[in-house]
């Protein structure tokens, strides 16, 4: 496999030598704006114009909402669902992150009854069969995968795709596009979205593959008016933007015209350091912009920003401060391994929190929860935490223009502003959001006053052939099938359309003839390996290897078929499993030959050597493979084997969250190989056991946030 390129840190040291300190001040004309903050008046519920457009269009067939975060999208998404549910039909909800699902179904339990719900993660499987189930977008493919194969129909009425902007999901995207391809046109489909600028032309597409109505229904305003701040040094608040007399539009305001024109060429404002956060709380406290969500560029910048805290002071009630402890408490009493957390301190005498994907999930739930309900003045977060998570306060702050997407750096786009920008204004509880701009070595003011009223960001398809969706597809098609769903596709749908335009750009999406050619490739090595036959009709080893809805399918096949992997012991199918699953460089000179027992050590071996020549003859054919590490595998067999949180972190190279996710996506490996149950039952068996042996707490535990 070609490795991913890993995060590289850019993180900022605290500032240990004192600027000039921060004296809270504003710009005299923000005195009116900062008079409207304060609650809405209660009203009782009456549905937006876009919202009752929405019902009344699913009932002609297919409908794109787009939206605002935070605009209302979710109550279409119920009152969808209730008349699909009061019909007697049966309902699918389908979300892109785990979290996200989680709270879907608590939320969706309390309105529908806990008895007919259904929720389908991977992690989760319960009550299959109610009429109403959610779960990811990865489940549903998956069931449409077997749908097709038996030559069934998928059991539901009414497909509801969240987050339907996943489209564009480089890494993910071709898993929203598959099931809108593969999903019966009988089944209407609510699709729920940020806003996106070519919502048309998603509509066209399905119009011409589903033989039906796709209605657009289009809401730019936000619920809660946001109005932009800039921070200036010296802790004074100005207007971000202000009016140009001389043309039409709105420009930088002339005050932060002036700061750009005047600062040091070293970056201006408080440079490659975060800011004495605990200041800059105070600046915002004094005019009542609290609570806010901070967005940092680095996990390290979020935990040091809390270091940055040390002398912020709480302006609260004390039954305030008492109600959070007990809260808090409350939320981690299941979840032992939290009490002791390094930052719970900050959380509960201080208010305030760090967030991002160095945490286990269970301590990001307890923070998510009290910023929720009302308990926190301010978290410190990385831009994940804008997409999917109810997530609100009053205020967003910036300090830095771009994000880092998994490979490089690279400036916000429109529709990731948008979406960080929507958790600024609480509905029902902020007549007014604000969004502050903090000056710094990493952030583009002019930059960011563009994307304040920059068009939408489109949606590319993002559709790749894979040897798992070779495999799937030659369940049930025929090459000749398999070129006309790829005729389907988005990605050719958008290459005639820009033919059409005689419009060229960077990136275009691929067309028809350079799909059909990356599968045929795909099949032509399958039939090469005897996992597929002459007459292109899957074999019997192509047929198991196709449950193999992971990663690397083929390379994890070839090990069974050869009969390398430990079948025989949970533990160590756990650690080989999650070689294949770690997708970064490990340490390995670092290892202490104690931690590696000799049967691990054994099993590790046979698997790398023993797959070595098929690997080379994989990336040959220009295919990547995987290169499988021991850190990884033995941190993971520690863990299997029962050894406690603490002392099996101590072998990790990097932060507990991403050892959380690596055992909880080796249990997602796993959990394929326990459906192999028919072909290889003892290997089944020892996944399964791997699976209650590594899915506990502190990965996975019984919180509560009732």
């Amino acid at each position: 496999m070609v490795e991913k390129k890993q995060y590289p840190g850019r993180a900022r040291k605290p500032a240990h030598k004192r600027r000039q300190q921060l004296k809270p001040g504003s710009d005299a004309s923000l005195k009116k704006v900062f008079a409207e903050i304060g609650k809405p008046e209660q009203m009782p519920f009456q549905a937006d114009p876009f919202q009752l457009e929405a019902i009344e269009a699913i009932d002609k067939g297919d409908c794109l909402v787009t939206a605002p975060t935070g605009a209302g999208k979710t109550w279409i998404a119920v009152e969808a669902i209730r008349k699909v549910f009061n019909a007697g039909g049966k309902a699918w909800y389908a979300s892109p992150l785990k979290a996200l699902t989680n709270s879907k179904y608590s939320e969706f339990s309390d309105i529908f009854g806990e008895q007919n719900l259904g929720i389908l993660t991977g992690d989760r499987k319960e009550n299959a069969d109610a009429p109403i189930v959610v779960g990811t977008t990865e489940i549903l493919r998956n069931q449409l995968y077997d749908a097709m194969h038996k030559g069934e129909d998928l059991g539901t009425d009414f497909v509801v795709l969240d987050e339907a902007h996943f489209l564009g999901d480089e890494d993910r995207g071709v898993v929203w596009e598959e099931t809108m391809i593969y999903l019966p046109s009988r089944i209407p489909m609510l699709m729920l979205s940020a806003t996106i600028g070519n919502a048309d032309q998603i509509a066209a597409w399905l119009e011409s593959i589903r033989a039906g109505t796709c209605i657009i229904v289009e809401e730019k305003k936000r619920p809660v008016p946001l109005y932009p701040l800039f921070l200036h040094p010296s802790g004074t608040l100005f207007p971000m933007l202000g009016k140009n007399k001389k043309k039409s539009g709105t420009q930088l305001h002339k005050k932060v015209l002036n700061f750009l024109k005047n600062r040091s060429s070293s970056g201006g404002g408080f440079g490659a350091a975060l800011p004495r956060m605990d200041e800059v709380m105070a600046v915002f406290r004094k005019y009542n912009l609290l609570p806010a969500i901070f967005f940092l560029k680095s996990r390290a910048d979020c935990d040091n920003a809390l270091l940055l805290c040390s002398k912020y002071k709480v302006m609260e009630e004390p039954e305030r401060k008492a109600e959070r402890r007990r809260r808090t408490q409350k939320l981690i009493e299941k979840a032992p391994h939290l009490a002791d957390h390094k930052q719970i301190k900050d959380l509960t005498e201080k208010a305030v929190a760090a967030h991002h994907s160095g945490q286990l999930p269970a301590w990001k739930l307890v923070i998510e929860t009290l910023m929720t309900e009302g308990y926190l003045d301010a978290v410190f977060a990385t831009s994940t935490v804008a997409a999917g998570v109810n997530f609100p306060a009053r205020t967003i702050a910036f300090l830095n223009s771009d994000r880092f997407n998994g490979r490089e750096f690279a400036p916000l786009n429109p529709t990731e502003f948008h979406q960080m920008t929507g958790r600024a204004g609480r509905r029902g509880m902020d007549n007014i959001g604000f969004a502050v701009v903090i000056p710094g070595r990493f952030m583009d003011t002019r930059y960011v006053a563009k994307l304040i009223h920059m068009q939408p960001a489109d949606v590319d398809s993002q559709i790749k052939i894979d040897f798992s969706m070779t495999l799937n597809l030659l369940l049930s098609h025929s090459p000749d099938q398999v070129r006309k769903l790829l005729e389907k596709s988005f990605a050719n749908f958008q290459q005639h359309s820009r033919r059409k335009q005689k419009k060229r750009r960077f990136g275009t999406a691929p067309d028809t003839e350079h799909l059909w050619a990356e599968f045929i490739r795909h099949l032509d090595f399958l039939k090469e390996k005897e996992y597929v036959a002459r007459e292109n009709r899957l074999t019997e080893d192509g047929i198991w290897a196709s449950q193999l809805r992971i990663d690397h399918p083929v390379m994890v096949a070839e090990g069974f078929r050869r009969g390398l992997f430990p079948q025989s012991d949970p533990a160590l199918l756990a650690a080989i499993m999650a070689a294949f699953v770690n997708e970064r460089e490990t340490d390995e000179d670092s290892i202490h030959p104690k931690d590696v027992p000799g049967e691990l050590e054994d099993a590790y071996l046979t698997i790398r050597e023993g797959l070595r020549p098929f690997a080379k003859e994989m990336i040959a054919k220009g295919f990547s493979a995987p290169i499988l590490f021991m850190r990884p595998a033995m941190t993971v067999y520690q863990w299997a084997a029962g050894r406690d949180w603490d002392s099996v972190l101590a072998l990790w190279d990097s932060a507990e969250g991403d050892l959380a996710m690596l055992i909880m996506r080796t249990a997602d490996n796993l959990r394929h190989i326990r459906n192999l149950e028919n072909v290889f039952p003892e290997a089944a068996h020892s996944a399964r056991t791997a699976m209650e042996r590594i899915l506990r707490d502190p990965v996975v535990p019984p919180l509560q946030t009732e």
